[in-house]
């Protein structure tokens, strides 16, 4: 059962700091997170009636030893291989999530890909580039913040790769 997303101006969370901070152009959705649910991405396209092709979620891997932020549709997975060779190195896996939580300031299923307590290289999925706005977690479970993925990348001085895959 899809649940309704409510709109809010600001949140307080550092991401959406960060995003009035730079001036950047912004709107955060807020719905009722449900801990039941099999997926965080996926529940917040429900909440908030969006293509979960345009809800992108955050996940922090190791890349040859080095933290490295994936944002990727929540509708598909990501490339290990792929992210690996987006930023230069030879092996990727899924970062501890205890460390990724860690070093991002964040709780696993909020963690945003901005306002991050140490900024971490970044790959966006290029399919973000299909769209006017994407969504992305604002740094906790049940708020999303929407921008131009543009915006996104400028921002966290990302690199656009294909990363995802469905």
């Amino acid at each position: 059962m899809a649940k309704k997303a409510k709109k809010q101006q600001s949140a307080g969370t550092p991401a959406t700091v960060a995003l009035t901070a730079a001036g950047t152009t912004f709107t955060v959705h807020a719905y009722d997170h449900d801990p039941s649910h099999p997926s965080y991405g996926e529940e917040a396209a429900e909440a908030m009636g969006v293509l979960p092709d345009r809800v992108f979620k955050t996940l922090v891997a190791d890349v040859d030893g080095h933290l490295t932020v994936a944002v990727v549709p929540v509708a598909g997975r990501l490339d290990l291989k792929a992210l690996a060779a987006a930023v230069g190195g030879k092996r990727a896996a899924m970062a501890d999530p205890a460390l990724a939580e860690r070093t991002t300031g964040y709780v696993r299923g909020g963690i945003s890909p901005l306002g991050q307590r140490k900024k971490l290289r970044t790959v966006i999925d290029s399919s973000a580039g299909l769209h006017a706005t994407i969504c992305v977690s604002a740094g906790r479970r049940g708020l999303e913040v929407e921008l131009a993925p543009g915006d996104l990348a400028a921002l966290t001085d990302a690199v656009l790769a294909p990363v995802g895959r469905a």
